[in-house]
């Protein structure tokens, strides 16, 4: 880690999505900060071996976030002792693969569920409890916006609202002194990407794209989300950051 934020230490934070991938960077980097992180998700085993191996400061839940009542329950179940929320991280999403001749309404409906309606949701029930003219919220899109590639139209679309979102949000929490900010990363070697869509080649395409050669990690889109949460960023709301290493600039 290349930064210490002192206003983190004993801060409270709301993490989706967080047992695995750059979920699991970001709360791992809060950790180590001194915050006490509250994440979910819906993979049970990875949510409490990491809650386990981080061995305090750390408690996991886990939520279906296509259910309203689950979100309402743990937002309640973080809040219930009254210390105020400094940062909530909206990171939780999927991504299939999806042309428009084989997608249902279904289909559509459910990703936008997941990426989207739950960010309001947690959004919703998170900022009564975030701490006036410090609390932040983050909300995760990606570089799928900017670059649209086929097959993703679902995904994409949910990414374009998360911004929409980001801004809007931005405007109507900025009298509260409440921060909102999206971070858009590129192509993230995430565990479930190598294994699923990373080929040599796709590699070698990743690094002729971007500015900056280097792969990205989990760990860099986390550092960016600590910087959103903490007061070094207290002059950004309502922005885009693209965690890329160049590629959309390309």
């Amino acid at each position: 880690m290349s930064c210490t934020y002192s206003d983190l230490n004993g801060a409270r934070v709301l993490v989706t999505g967080g047992a695995n991938g750059i979920g699991e960077a970001i709360v791992r980097h809060f950790h180590a900060q001194g915050a006490q992180v509250f994440f979910c998700d819906t993979d049970e085993a990875a949510g409490r071996a990491l809650a386990a191996a981080l061995r305090g400061r750390a408690t996991f839940t886990r939520v279906n976030l296509n259910r309203e009542n689950e979100i309402v329950r743990w937002v309640r179940q973080a809040t219930k002792s009254d210390a105020p929320l400094h940062a909530v991280v909206n990171n939780a999403a999927r991504d299939p693969r999806m042309s428009l001749a084989s997608m249902s309404a279904k289909d559509w409906d459910g990703l936008f569920a997941t990426n989207l309606r739950a960010y309001f949701l947690v959004a919703r029930e998170a900022v009564p409890h975030l701490i006036p003219g410090r609390g932040a919220i983050i909300n995760l899109a990606s570089i799928t916006y900017h670059i649209a590639p086929a097959a993703m139209s679902a995904y994409v679309a949910t990414k374009g609202g998360v911004m929409g979102f980001t801004r809007s949000l931005a405007r109507e929490l900025g009298p509260q002194g409440i921060r909102v900010n999206t971070v858009s990363p590129g192509w993230i070697m995430t565990e479930r990407q190598l294994q699923q869509f990373v080929t040599p080649a796709l590699k070698r395409l990743i690094r002729r794209s971007q500015c900056v050669p280097e792969l990205l990690r989990p760990e860099d889109i986390a550092e960016v989300v600590l910087f959103l949460a903490s007061g070094a960023s207290r002059a950004i709301t309502g922005q885009e950051i693209l965690a890329d290493r160049g590629w959309a600039h390309s």
